[in-house]
C-alpha cells in the first residue's frame, strides 16, 4: 500500500529546473517507493543492490549508462561513485545539445541512497551545481491520516483557518500509540511487526553502514552506544558523560555522533547566539528523528509504559521537534537554517526557536495541557533587539487558545497543517 507523501510536491517542482535529482535520508523511509510512484511509468529503474548491475556501475560505469541510458532512477547510487563523475559528463554534454537547439532542459537522473555519509560527499564534489539535494524522513503524522502538510509555520489566523477545515484531535493516549510506533512505513502499513521490524533494522544498519566505518571490534559497543543516545533524547549533548557511559574517547564519541547525524538517526538542534553571549549554553540538544526506534533502543515494552514513564516528557519533546523537522524536509528546507533552541546560564530555557527573516517565533512543549498562564521565558529574547512574534506553547488541547495576545496553546495533533 502506498502512502502519499508531502514531499512530493517539491520533488516535482524540483524537476522542471534540475537534470539531477538526489534524495537521500536514512534507511526505509520510503525514498525509493516514492520516486517510483512519481516516475516509475516514464524512467527506467536500476537499483545497485543487484550484484551484476554493481559490478558494471563500478567497473564500466561509462558502459552501464550508456546500456540504461536516461531517463533513468539508480538506487543505492552511493555504491558505485564513479557513476557520478560520468552522470556530469553526460549532464553537460546534453545541456550543451539542448542549448544549441534552443530546447527546455529534461530532468534525466534520480539517485536515491541511504548511505548519507558517502553519499552527501560524492555529490558535493562529483554534481555541484547540477542536481538538487533532498532529505527524506519517515512518515509524518498527517501523512499517516492521508492529510496533506506543509512546512510548519507560526502564521496564527492561518493555522486558525486550517484547523477549521479538518478534525485532527488526538487523545493522549494516541499521540503516545504514535510516539511509540515511529514513522517508518512498513511498521505503520502492517508489513512487519514493530518489534521484529526494528531488531532487523537495527542489524541491517550496523551490518552494511557501519561496518564500513568502523573496525569490526567496536560493533557491539557502537550497539550499545546507540541505545546510551536513545536515552538521552531531547537533552543537551554531553560528550563526557556518554564517554562515561559508553566507554569510549571523546574523539570517538564525536565521530560516532557525526555518524549517526548523517545517516539520518538523530539531529541536533544548535543554540540560538544570535549575539554570541557567554551566557548562552553552547551545546547542542540532541533528538533522535524516529521515536519508535528511540523507543525501541530504550527497551520500552509499549506505548502505555512510555506514556507513564519517566521519559514521556522527553519523548513528547522529541516528537514535536521530529514532525517539525520532517515538514522543513518535506518542503525541500534545510530546518538547521530556522530551527534553534534557547537556555542560558541561569537556566532559562525555550525549547525551540524559528527565526525566519530576522523574526524569532518561540516554542515551548508540554506533554501536558498547559495553564493558562504566560510563558515568561519567552521574555528573555528582547534582549536580541529582533522582531518577536506570538508564540506557541504545543500540548495535548483540543485546539488552538489564546493564553494572552502573545502566546497561543497549540494542539500536537495539528503540527503539520
Amino acid at each position: 500500500m502506498y502512502i502519499s507523501r508531502d514531499i512530493e510536491n517539491t520533488i516535482k517542482e524540483t524537476s522542471r529546473y534540475f537534470q539531477v535529482i538526489t534524495i537521500y535520508g536514512s534507511r526505509q523511509v520510503g525514498k525509493t517507493t516514492t520516486v517510483d510512484y512519481l516516475f516509475g511509468d516514464t524512467f527506467r529503474f536500476v537499483s545497485l543492490d543487484n550484484t551484476s548491475d554493481y559490478d558494471l556501475a563500478n567497473d564500466n560505469p561509462r558502459g552501464f549508462l550508456e546500456a540504461y541510458s536516461w531517463p533513468l532512477i539508480i538506487d543505492e547510487v552511493q555504491k558505485a561513485p564513479k557513476l557520478l563523475n560520468e552522470i556530469k559528463r553526460i549532464v553537460d554534454e546534453q545541456r550543451r545539445i539542448w542549448m544549441r537547439n534552443n530546447q527546455k532542459r529534461e530532468l534525466m537522473y534520480i539517485l536515491t541512497g541511504s548511505n548519507q555519509f558517502d553519499l552527501q560527499t560524492q555529490v558535493s564534489e562529483s554534481l555541484a551545481g547540477r542536481t538538487a539535494v533532498l532529505e527524506m524522513a519517515g512518515l509524518t503524522q498527517l501523512e499517516k491520516k492521508n492529510v496533506r502538510g506543509r512546512v510548519f509555520r507560526i502564521d496564527i489566523p492561518e493555522l486558525l483557518k486550517k484547523e477549521r477545515e479538518c478534525d485532527l484531535y488526538q487523545t493522549r493516549e494516541e499521540i503516545f500509540q504514535r510516539i511509540f510506533e515511529g514513522g517508518y512505513p512498513d511498521i505503520i502499513t502492517g508489513e512487519t511487526p514493530r518489534e521484529m521490524y526494528f531488531r532487523s533494522y537495527v542489524d541491517t544498519y550496523i551490518e552494511k553502514d557501519i561496518r564500513k566505518l568502523i573496525s569490526v571490534d567496536y560493533e557491539s559497543q557502537f550497539r550499545k552506544f546507540m541505545e546510551i543516545i536513545a536515552l538521552r533524547t531531547a537533552q543537551e549533548l554531553n560528550y563526557e558523560n556518554i564517554c562515561s557511559d559508553a566507554g569510549i574517547s571523546v574523539p570517538t564519541c564525536k565521530r560516532w555522533i557525526s555518524i549517526l547525524e548523517t545517516s539520518g538517526i538523530i539531529i541536533l538542534l544548535q543554540p540560538y547566539m544570535a549575539n554570541m553571549s557567554k551566557r548562552i549554553i553552547k551545546a547542542p540538544k540532541l533528538y533522535f528523528m524516529d521515536t519508535g526506534l528511540c523507543s525501541y533502543l530504550c527497551k520500552w515494552p509499549n506505548a502505555q509504559m512510555l506514556q507513564d514513564g519517566v521519559m514521556s516528557g522527553a519523548f513528547f519533546e522529541t516528537y514535536v521537534i521530529s514532525e517539525i523537522v520532517k515538514s522543513y524536509y518535506n518542503g525541500g528546507i534545510n530546518p538547521k537554517d530556522y530551527l534553534y533552541y534557547y537556555r542560558d546560564i541561569d537556566k532559562k530555557e525555550i525549547d525551540l526557536l524559528i527565526v525566519e527573516n530576522g523574526t524569532i517565533y518561540p516554542i515551548e512543549i508540554k506533554k501536558c495541557i498547559s495553564p493558562n498562564k504566560p510563558t515568561k521565558n519567552f521574555n528573555v529574547l528582547t534582549k536580541y533587539n529582533q522582531p518577536i512574534m506570538p508564540g506557541l506553547v504545543i500540548d495535548n488541547t483540543d485546539k488552538i487558545r489564546p493564553i494572552n495576545e502573545n502566546v497561543y496553546s497549540f494542539p500536537v495533533s495539528l503540527l503539520g497543517i
